[in-house]
């Protein structure tokens, strides 16, 4: 019996690495799919309920639970879908202008909307002075960290170009850290910012084939 032990263990192994995958992946797509549902759930399944209820022979199959989950997915997908179609719309530049006119009134909500805004403005256009996606050595100068550099800023007192960067963290990068980090410090590359945010989001799995780990400075001839 001992003999089918090694065997047995192998075998479960094996069909927790072929599945891992799989199962992430599954979590990942149920966590995406409740979340969009629950953005119109609470008026959707009202909506859905009063029709069932009024209707209970051609419309009664609404009442189910899982029918009103997939209807408010869909109805939030087609909400998303459609003010990407605005902000294209002269129409939808004056809405969009107005809303934000009308969040920067609050208190606290215009500092998070604010910082958000101008970090996905920031990540669409190419910094001076420096490379967008960038390595800087951490914890130490024998390992690195993948980061976007938001600005580039002066030294008090001197010339010397700061880069203000961004360590998105795995993997979720909505958290992270900042660092100042003088320019001649970082590690350029010439990754995009949606091949970085794949290796982040992958743990690495996900990447090219190459990475400039070392700065051209520190390059020997």
């Amino acid at each position: 019996m001992s003999a089918h032990r090694p065997s047995l263990q192998r075998y479960f192994l094996s069909g927790v690495i072929t599945l891992l995958p799989l199962w992430l992946t599954v979590i990942v797509f149920r966590f995406v799919f409740v979340l969009l549902s629950d953005v119109s759930r609470p008026w959707i399944t009202p909506l859905l309920a009063r029709l069932a209820a009024q209707y209970p022979l051609t419309l009664g199959w609404m009442a189910a639970p899982w029918v009103q989950t997939a209807l408010a997915l869909v109805a939030t997908l087609a909400a998303i879908i459609a003010v990407g179609v605005m902000a294209h719309r002269v129409l939808g530049q004056r809405l969009l202008r107005w809303f934000e006119a009308v969040v920067h009134r609050i208190p606290l909500a215009n500092l998070i909307y604010g910082a958000v805004r101008k970090l996905i403005d920031i990540l669409q256009t190419q910094p001076e002075g420096a490379q967008r996606v960038v390595l800087i050595d951490f914890p130490h100068r024998d390992m690195k960290a993948v980061g976007f550099v938001t600005r580039v800023l002066r030294e008090e007192g001197n010339e010397r170009e700061l880069a203000a960067v961004y360590v998105p963290t795995t993997p979720n990068p909505t958290s992270g850290y900042l660092e100042v980090v003088p320019v001649e410090n970082l590690t350029p590359t010439d990754w995009t910012v949606d091949q970085a945010m794949s290796f982040i989001i992958s743990g690495g799995a996900v990447s090219p084939d190459s990475v400039p780990f070392t700065r051209r400075a520190d390059r020997t001839p």
